[in-house]
């Protein structure tokens, strides 16, 4: 019986007692217990759905006159991909949507976020578009809607039209910047009769950096950093220049934004002298790309630390970059900077992540529930954004396949019961956060990874391409079923 109790019970207990309040009825006592734990609701119109990307679950690379992409060249260098894997093949989504759209439905999910391959729209990145380019959206959004899902449309997730890296560079040229701009308005023609939603570009934080600058990613480019923020500052121009071109050839209430992986900072305690801290880090650290999108302008502090590396601009640049949004998709996976403040310039320290931190199958995902409650936070305060979507969270799992066939992925369901509780206190507090989209629907080609890194609710047998719904899948489901979130 006493093992059932811990020393703060007994404490508990004790101080009750000396009140005069030890003899409390049992219903009462239970009553009580019941309302600490009752599961912690979301808003009422809350949005609940999942996410993937073209290149990572669609395969078909060479149907229907689709062009080839960055990350086709990329997966076939060999040395590139750690399981020598390409997405060639991948899901078969191309040719099995309309069973992956019935997981969907499973889920009691109500939106769906997918990209749409820009070879696939346009073969060599601009000039005529491909006939049959879209026909698969069309096929693909018409199935959402029939089984009551939301489409929620990405136009760039990473997959740039290898005709353009060839003839000016990709991201490098401020010529891809218009040419995205363009397909943006053409996507929209065709689509927001039925899609209300549409992110521009996904993660330019990763693309960039691990493609342009460090080799990691597509197109495998070790660039100065001079041409990596220039990459980075088309980037930026391509989104102002897509968010014009919905506004003015899509259907009238299209909503458009971009979806970052903005650098996360959570204040080390949150005292107010942290918090502060806190909040100019994450606009200096986020500068580069989602705060000149969001300001109009780079920070002094990011010009005078890149210094002569600083990216070269127009005020009319400026202008197209800041084309107002009507909502800002966040994907927070993990804590990036732990932030003090400090007596010192800049008014912000990062501390050291000691290594011990405790992280998920993928060593870079640290465990940090916290970090989904701050992000939103920090960025409506600086930013003062309205309308956020938490447009990817989730985590890669060991995914065993026990004797009984099932997978019994309790490591996920601690991941994400921990980050929704955060976020769940996030939305109680007023943080303007207004959907999730779990990251992934299914186990998919994961970029670097190969296919030895597994982020899906369901998982995939890769020969048979056979579905399995995970434990974290029912999980899921509970959760969307009760818009809440359980202890």
């Amino acid at each position: 019986m006493f093992g059932k109790f811990s020393r703060r019970h007994f404490s508990k207990l004790a101080g009750l007692s000396a009140l005069g309040m030890a003899a409390q009825p049992a219903a009462v006592t239970a009553q009580t217990a019941t309302d600490r734990h009752a599961p912690a609701s979301f808003p009422k119109d809350f949005v609940w759905g999942t996410a993937t990307s073209a290149y990572q679950i669609e395969g078909a690379v060479n149907e229907d006159g689709r062009g080839r992409s960055i990350w086709d060249t990329f997966t076939h260098t060999p040395g590139k991909i750690e399981d020598r894997s390409t997405g060639d093949r991948a899901n078969e989504h191309y040719v099995r949507y309309k069973e992956d759209i019935g997981l969907i439905r499973d889920l009691g999910a109500r939106a769906y976020r997918f990209s749409i391959a820009w070879p696939r729209v346009f073969p060599e990145g601009r000039g005529a578009p491909n006939p049959k380019g879209l026909d698969f959206y069309d096929r693909l959004i018409d199935e959402l809607l029939r089984n009551g899902v939301e489409p929620y449309a990405t136009l760039y997730h990473w997959d740039l039209p290898q005709a353009l890296e060839d003839r000016v560079g990709g991201w490098r040229s401020s010529e891809t910047s218009k040419a995205f701009g363009d397909y943006a308005g053409y996507v929209a023609r065709r689509i927001s009769d039925r899609v209300k939603s549409i992110f521009t570009i996904n993660e330019a934080g990763r693309f960039v950096n691990f493609g342009y600058g460090w080799g990691v990613d597509a197109p495998g480019l070790k660039l100065p950093d001079a041409e990596v923020n220039q990459v980075r500052h088309h980037v930026a121009l391509a989104h102002g220049l897509a968010v014009q071109a919905i506004r003015a050839q899509g259907r009238a209430g299209t909503k458009v934004g971009p979806a970052e992986n903005l650098a996360t900072c959570v204040p080390v305690f949150d005292t107010p002298e942290h918090v502060r801290a806190a909040e100019i880090a994450t606009r200096e650290l986020n500068s580069g790309f989602l705060g000149v999108i969001l300001e109009g302008k780079y920070t002094d502090g990011f010009l005078q630390y890149a210094g002569k590396d600083a990216p070269k601009f127009t005020a009319d640049e400026l202008k197209i970059i800041s084309s107002p949004n009507d909502f800002v998709g966040l994907n927070i996976y993990a804590p990036q900077f732990y932030i003090a403040a400090s007596d010192k310039a800049p008014g912000w320290s990062i501390l050291p992540l000691p290594t011990s931190f405790p992280h998920m199958n993928s060593e870079w995902l640290k465990i940090g529930p916290e970090v989904i409650y701050w992000a939103p936070r920090l960025a409506a305060k600086v930013w003062n954004i309205e309308t956020i979507y938490i447009s990817e969270n989730g985590t890669s799992a060991e995914d065993k396949v026990h004797a009984d066939g099932r997978i019994y992925d309790l490591d996920r369901i601690m991941y994400l019961r921990n980050y929704l509780r955060q976020l769940q206190r996030a939305t109680a507090e007023g943080v303007p956060v207004r959907g999730y989209f779990l990251w992934s629907l299914m186990d998919n080609f994961e970029w670097i990874f190969g296919y030895e890194k597994r982020f899906g609710l369901y998982h995939v047998d890769f020969e048979t391409q056979r579905r399995t719904a995970k434990l974290s899948a029912a999980f899921y489901r509970d959760v969307v079923a009760r818009n809440a979130i359980g202890v």
